[in-house]
């Protein structure tokens, strides 16, 4: 048979009130800004406007073909392609750089034929692979 034992309780202690600050009738001081300091180009981080964005399509387009890429953003056109890297037969890259807003492009047969469906975006700074149809 076990023991009862008895538990002693002690009523909780309300915490402390802060005590009201006393009204003054001074005018609030106000702080100055600080004296901004010479920054050096080593410590600026880089901003998301100089991001290398990539492109890759995984397509087999038959040899003698070449790959290429329109639309909007640096060294893109809607009016002529650029050139994609073979990086191997069927794998298509190129990469982007000093992209500051998402990239909107399309890919094209010899710069000839589109890729079928809706354009495609990519965001500054990414990678995206994508598998085309034409």
């Amino acid at each position: 048979m076990k023991k009862a034992t008895t538990i002693k309780t002690t009523p909780a202690t309300p915490a402390p009130v802060p005590a009201k600050k006393a009204a003054s009738s001074a005018k609030p001081k106000v702080a100055k800004a600080p004296k901004s300091l010479p920054v050096s180009p080593a410590s600026v981080a880089k901003t998301p406007a100089g991001a290398l964005t990539t492109i890759t399509a995984q397509i087999d387009i038959g040899f003698g073909n070449t790959l290429y890429v329109r639309g909007d953003g640096p060294g893109l056109s809607w009016e002529k392609g650029v050139v994609m890297d073979c990086v191997v037969d069927d794998k298509w890259s190129i990469s982007l750089s000093g992209v500051g807003a998402p990239v909107v492009f399309k890919f094209l047969v010899n710069d000839l034929t589109w890729s079928a469906g809706d354009d495609y975006v990519v965001n500054p700074g990414s990678e995206l692979a994508v598998v085309p149809t034409f």
